[in-house]
């Protein structure tokens, strides 16, 4: 089973597009705090890139903003390619089925 839930900010403002079939496309990056050492230490957070598409993504791109905490839902997939010097990459993401706004809006309005 490939499902993953994650909570956390994002970094910055969400970057929509349009896919060719004009499908609306968001991305964002998540920031997941990490536990605390046991003496208490900020051990950093797991940045994780998150896509969403269609309503969704409209949603996301229209109403979320850097700083606001979410709640992620969804599989994690693999992206590799060839970069114009020929060299191979790889990246993880996560396709969302779900985000859910957690939180008042960080400008405080409702």
């Amino acid at each position: 089973m490939n499902s993953l839930n994650l909570t956390g900010r994002l970094t910055a403002d969400p970057e929509m597009r349009a896919t060719h079939s004009t499908t609306a496309v968001t991305q964002f990056r998540l920031a997941i705090q990490r536990r605390r050492s046991r003496e208490g230490d900020d051990r950093g957070a797991v940045y994780v890139d998150v896509v969403t598409f269609g309503g969704l993504a409209e949603s996301v791109g229209e109403y979320l903003t850097k700083g606001r905490r979410v709640a992620v839902s969804g599989r994690l997939e693999r992206d590799e390619w060839e970069t114009g010097a020929g060299e191979r990459r790889s990246r993880h993401k996560v396709v969302a089925d779900e985000v859910e706004f957690l939180g008042g809006r960080p400008d405080g309005e409702s």
